[in-house]
């Protein structure tokens, strides 16, 4: 029983290790240490107070959670920039009165990837998403923390995706 258990240690051993640095979240990290997320200002026409700051830390979250790099605030081994260009609201159905019945949020961000242990990683990208919200409610408090809260998983995963996952 002792063999047995020894041989499949040894087989589980050799195939994590041959892989190099894996996450079971489907990203690979090859062998990066650190992180640099740079702060993603807002250059959008209309300009959310906080969204920056949401959207940068929501990123941060992201691959801290799900990869087993180092937060660095300089010479990161994967380094992301950009700049939030679009936070747009606009209507999607009317009623017949010529009321909005609801409305989209859409958020657009340009991010620069730069991996500097494999430059051919490296890449420029708009990613944007939205969220839908009645038409009788305003875009604040919950129903806004709601809608950024959609829209930041979504581009977060988009990012993380056509970084270190590939996809």
């Amino acid at each position: 029983m002792k063999k047995y258990f020894l041989l499949t240690t040894l087989i589980a051993l050799f195939f994590t290790q041959s892989c190099g640095v894996y996450s079971f979240t489907g990203g690979s990290t090859g062998d990066a240490k650190t992180i640099q997320i740079d702060y993603f200002p807002n250059n959008a026409r209309l300009v959310e107070p906080g969204l920056s700051q949401k959207f940068t830390l929501a990123l941060q979250d992201l691959f801290l959670r799900q990869t087993n790099l180092k937060l660095t605030n300089s010479g990161g081994d994967l380094h992301f920039d950009g700049e939030i260009t679009q936070y747009r609201i606009t209507p999607i159905a009317a009623t017949a009165d010529q009321r909005a019945a609801q409305n989209r949020l859409t958020i657009a961000v340009r991010v620069r990837f730069f991996n500097r242990l494999i430059e051919e990683d490296n890449f420029e990208q708009t990613f944007s998403y939205y969220s839908d919200y009645d038409g009788n409610l305003q875009l604040t408090g919950s129903v806004l923390e709601e809608a950024y809260n959609e829209i930041f998983e979504r581009l977060t995963q988009d990012i993380f995706n056509a970084s270190v996952a590939k996809w």
